[in-house]
């Protein structure tokens, strides 16, 4: 990518320097500044990775800063296996004790129960 001219813009100038800068380069006192991107593209990749980095030695450090500080046991598989009856009654008996909790609150709601939460509900004059 050539060089490109950089045009600044008064109205778009964020700080007083830049405001400056842009009426010096309108007024021509100063010159237009150009950008080279792909130069600048290279130089930044060099400071990206630091000289360390590309020896042993940075291998070496940043495995001992990542290191963990404690030793995790590693997980171990456990398989679950269920036995089928085939009977539907145990199904039915395991349904109601995980739906019918003696800790729950109401459950099944009536009629009654809606009419008398309304008549709570209202307004009393």
């Amino acid at each position: 990518m050539p060089d490109e001219e950089v045009k600044p813009n008064l109205n778009e100038a964020s700080t007083q320097e830049a405001q400056l800068a842009a009426d010096n380069i309108a007024s021509g006192e100063e010159e237009t500044p150009t950008v080279n991107f792909d130069a600048d593209y290279v130089a930044a990749q060099k400071f990206s990775v630091s000289e360390v980095d590309r020896t042993s030695k940075g291998a070496a450090a940043a495995e001992a800063a990542t290191a963990p500080d404690q030793k995790t046991s590693q997980p171990q598989q456990t398989k679950t296996q269920t036995q089928s009856t085939g009977n539907p009654n145990d199904f039915i008996e395991s349904a109601k004790e995980v739906g019918n909790s003696q800790t729950e609150v109401v459950t099944d709601v009536s009629d009654d129960l809606v009419e008398e939460a309304l008549e709570k509900g209202e307004r009393q004059n």
